[in-house]
């Protein structure tokens, strides 16, 4: 249930993203869309959910990014899944309980996500006489992207954060039908 969850948002903010350059184009900055999708993978990885679990959601919210993106399928796949696990690593040491917190932390993810997308860019460009070219002409658009990734993080954390509370078992109903049905059945 929460997975589904989970999958439905991010979807949900992909299409808002896919569509803010439309109420950003007016203000004339490069690179100033958010990427909605990215606290919401860190929101999981830090969390702690499931590996496998939290991997498959990043899986499809990559692709899914990958096809309304047009960019090359693999890309955003890639990155989004190595990001959740990343997030897991660190969400033992950091807890992103306050607002500056997630701030922070999604603004150093993503710088390294738009990193990571100009060097797999380099590496995998379609043709040689990009590669060198698309990479150097991206790297103006990545202060912009993190900046306004920042900003909009504690929007989407809060969003998870009411999906998180919306889908908990409570273990204690869960124990009490256990038990009920134990004891019934002896």
């Amino acid at each position: 249930m929460r997975n589904t969850a989970f999958l439905v948002a991010g979807i949900a903010l992909l299409l808002v993203q896919a569509n803010l350059f439309r109420v950003l184009g007016p203000l004339h900055i490069a690179g100033l869309v958010p990427s909605l999708v990215l606290p919401l993978i860190l929101f999981m990885g830090v969390h702690e959910y499931s590996v496998v679990r939290g991997a498959s959601v990043s899986f499809v919210l990559g692709y899914a990014t990958d096809l309304i993106g047009i960019v090359p399928i693999g890309l955003y796949t890639f990155t989004y899944v190595t990001l959740f696990i990343l997030g897991r690593a660190a969400g033992v040491r950091l807890a992103a309980q306050t607002m500056m917190m997630q701030v922070g932390l999604v603004l150093c993810f993503a710088l390294v996500h738009s990193v990571m997308m100009l060097i797999l860019l380099a590496i995998f460009g379609k043709d040689e006489s990009t590669r060198a070219y698309v990479p150097r002409v991206l790297s103006y658009l990545i202060l912009p992207h993190v900046l306004a990734t920042g900003a909009a993080a504690p929007l989407v954390f809060r969003l998870a954060e009411r999906i998180h509370s919306a889908t908990v078992t409570h273990a204690g109903s869960r124990d009490t039908v256990t038990s009920a049905g134990a004891g019934w059945a002896s």
